[in-house]
């Protein structure tokens, strides 16, 4: 890809998590305010439209204070690693068959690659506080992010069996035509498909530290987590590199289980579809987050290491017989 188209794309990129993540803040008070028959946001504009554009000024206008004792590189560095490697992973993403930056043979190794930028940004981030809540909150993202990423990578293992491909574009292509042709209803490669889409939903949920997996905020018993000492664009950079995995998380079940940008219907352009299947899932995730109540640590590490790790096993090896005999 040339150098100038793939500049102008990232920066559309930079752009695109700003926006999204201002506006998700947006729906995601209104569902929650709707979810516990609250109003959410009314006062700044029509329907507190104009909440997200205040709230960015408000961070924008604060300073980072670095605070005593901590260290002041690794603490200022922190949000910056958050935030890149999110915005690349856009680029490697495709929207449509055209809409596409970087569309690549391993593209989904590097997907991966970018998003584990992120456990080490919030690891840098609590450790260098010298913040003890910050501290606490660091171990339990390494802790959560070893036990989930081995559920997580069967399930990829898994479809990387079903589709042959490492390509996002060409799993995409492969799920061209009716709805049925979409991969969580190929249940000639695998009986259990649908499961292995609960599983990878569930392990993006905890990966993206959202509710009830949000270990790595935990408001209610370590302040703001490993964010606790934060202030300003400091903390509102972590805020939208969250949204944006989120998007990224999303975008991914899409391609991988609901066909991509591939019409049910055959009308209307591809982006369209992608569009409406991802904020589909992202309206999924904010409902999860406001419906069911945090997590025992304990029990958030006992689900992976008891339940999905040997599910995802089996639905692995019964993918593996299903692709040898079929």
């Amino acid at each position: 890809m040339e150098p100038a188209r793939l500049i102008f794309f990232l920066l559309g990129a930079a752009a695109f998590v700003g926006l999204n993540a201002a506006y998700l803040v947006w729906v995601e008070r209104k569902g929650a305010g709707r979810f516990q028959r609250r109003a959410g946001p009314t006062e700044v504009g029509y329907a507190g439209l104009l909440q997200p554009i205040a709230d960015a000024v408000k961070l924008m206008s604060k300073q980072l204070i670095v605070p005593p004792g901590a260290d002041r590189m690794l603490f200022r560095l922190a949000p910056l690693i958050m935030m890149p490697p999110a915005i690349m992973a856009f680029a490697i993403l495709p929207f449509s068959d055209t809409l596409v930056a970087a569309n690549l043979n391993v593209g989904l190794i590097a997907l991966f690659a970018f998003s584990s930028f992120e456990v080490i940004a919030v690891m840098l981030a609590g450790w260098s506080s010298r913040n003890k809540y910050g501290i606490i909150s660091a171990a339990r993202v390494v802790s959560q992010n070893v036990a989930y990423e081995i559920p997580m990578m069967l399930v990829i293992v898994t479809m990387i069996l079903v589709t042959g491909s490492l390509n996002l574009t060409e799993i995409v292509n492969q799920q061209a035509g009716a709805f049925w042709n979409w991969n969580i209803l190929n249940l000639a490669a695998n009986p259990l498909m649908p499961v292995t889409f609960v599983i990878f939903f569930i392990c993006m949920l905890s990966e993206t530290n959202r509710a009830p997996f949000d270990m790595a905020e935990a408001e209610s018993e370590l302040v703001a987590g490993a964010y606790t000492e934060y202030a300003g664009m400091g903390f509102g950079v972590f805020f939208m590199a969250e949204y944006a995995n989120i998007v990224i998380g999303c975008a991914l079940a899409v391609i991988l289980f609901f066909g991509g940008w591939h019409s049910p219907i055959g009308v209307l352009p591809g982006v369209f579809w992608f569009l409406l299947k991802l904020y589909v899932l992202v309206f999924v995730v904010i409902w999860v987050r406001w419906t069911f109540p945090r997590t025992q640590f304990y029990g958030l590490l006992n689900l992976s290491w008891k339940i999905l790790i040997p599910i995802s096993l089996f639905t692995l090896l019964l993918s593996s017989v299903m692709v040898k005999i079929f």
